[in-house]
């Protein structure tokens, strides 16, 4: 089995690379389970493979280009990640760019799966920015998009691609909407979400962090170990299990941003929360704030997907990692 990781190179698509890996097996079309023998990071870097396992493998090229996408396909492929995409803030400045890399290479890359003809699996990690406007008090699986950004927007039209390739046997693909992963390691991004992270990672690194959203906004979040867990198991789920239903909202936390800086207190002092100021940022406000505030679940849990503990749990899981190994 040969698997493919687009946005490879990155935090995520390293860590479910290793994922898989260690799984070392992954289902079949027919159910049965096959040994992994290829996982592809394809990334506009070189992904970073010291000390990985020798069945990773980087490759380096454009996600908008088909020549490219076809070298990193080139012999056959039976599940595809795909992972890349231009981040939330990013694609609200830079209109052109977030349509090129969220839409038109989420299109090339189904194409370039279909014309295998060997029905990939296509797990697509979509986002709740799909959500917008007047949501009801619990948002479902079906509860309608009204995106409220150009990302949002854009992961709803990779959705539909995705959904009509499914239809037609071109794929066997599944939307993963993802909750925001909470803590990345390294600097911030541009995406809208970087602060949910950036208040917890930087005050733990001694490092001033700023929360630009409203002390009450609600955050629907999710650890690195739990997403990828969770994106795996939707792999995993049986095509005749799914049926017509192909997104599948991913459970997580839902948490203020308050919620968040009081558990970073209660676990590392005073002190360490001291760090985050609260500067308050409209622009930012405006896209988080149209999220949705309530999930749910049931039918991601009822497909063998978690949930994380707690925010407490979270925050500490990060902190371990910081730790040097023994």
């Amino acid at each position: 089995m040969r698997v493919l990781i687009t946005g490879g190179a990155g935090f995520l698509g390293q860590r479910l690379a290793r994922e898989l890996c260690s799984l070392g097996l992954l289902s079949t079309m027919d159910g049965s389970l096959e040994r992994i023998e290829q996982v592809v990071l394809f990334d506009r870097v070189t992904a970073d493979l010291r000390g990985q396992d020798g069945r990773i493998q980087s490759v380096v090229g454009d996600v908008a280009n088909p020549a490219d996408i076809a070298r990193a396909i080139e012999g056959g492929v039976n599940s595809i990640f795909h992972l890349a995409a231009v981040v939330s803030g990013q694609a609200e400045q830079d209109f052109d760019l977030g349509m090129r890399v969220n839409v038109d290479a989420s299109r090339l890359l189904l194409e370039a799966a279909r014309q295998t003809g060997s029905r990939p699996r296509v797990i697509f990690t979509s986002s709740v920015a799909v959500y917008g406007g007047k949501l009801p008090a619990l948002v479902t699986d079906e509860t309608a998009l009204l995106p409220q950004s150009s990302y949002g927007a854009q992961k709803a039209i990779g959705e539909l691609l995705l959904l009509d390739y499914s239809r037609k046997r071109y794929v066997d693909g599944r939307v993963a909407r993802l909750p925001t992963i909470t803590v990345r390691p390294g600097k911030p991004n541009q995406a809208a979400s970087s602060f949910v992270s950036g208040i917890i990672r930087e005050p733990l690194n001694a490092e001033s962090a700023n929360c630009p959203v409203l002390p009450e906004t609600p955050l629907w979040i999710s650890s690195p170990e739990t997403a990828i867990k969770n994106l795996v198991q939707l792999h995993e789920v049986p095509e005749d299990a799914l049926g017509a239903g192909r997104v599948v909202n991913l459970p997580g936390l839902c948490v203020t941003a308050q919620e968040m800086v009081d558990a970073l207190q209660k676990s590392f002092g005073s002190a360490c929360a001291k760090r985050v100021d609260w500067t308050f940022d409209q622009r930012i406000q405006n896209i988080v704030g149209t999220w949705p505030r309530a999930w749910d679940t049931t039918r991601a849990l009822s497909l063998g997907m978690n949930s994380d503990l707690n925010i407490q749990h979270v925050i500490m899981a990060y902190a371990n990692s910081l730790k040097p190994a023994p």
